[in-house]
């Protein structure tokens, strides 16, 4: 998803509940042809990619790319990596 898509009304500001954290957020930087490596959370996690390109993968064969705008939310206890195909920037929210 990408957030310029969730707001579709003809409002001067508008606002939406994308994720509820419960730990922290948390800013990373991956540089281009990088890995962040395989690893799980114990907790839903929400990344969203600030800048750069980058896709997403995870141990179900779920394969997304991620532009800038772009966020996925990560389920607790499901093995996923994310590669680097541009520098990116990302918030992770916990």
């Amino acid at each position: 998803m990408n957030l310029k898509n969730i707001h579709t009304e003809q409002k001067a500001v508008q606002t939406a509940v994308l994720f509820e954290p419960t730990e922290k957020v948390i800013a990373m930087q991956i540089a281009k042809g990088e890995q962040l490596k395989e690893h799980l959370t114990k907790v839903p996690a929400l990344l969203v990619c600030v800048l750069g390109k980058a896709n997403f993968n995870d141990e179900n064969g779920q394969q997304i790319s991620l532009l800038s705008g772009d966020f996925i939310k990560i389920e607790p206890n499901v093995k996923h990596w994310v590669d680097a195909i541009e520098e990116s920037n990302f918030l992770l929210i916990k």
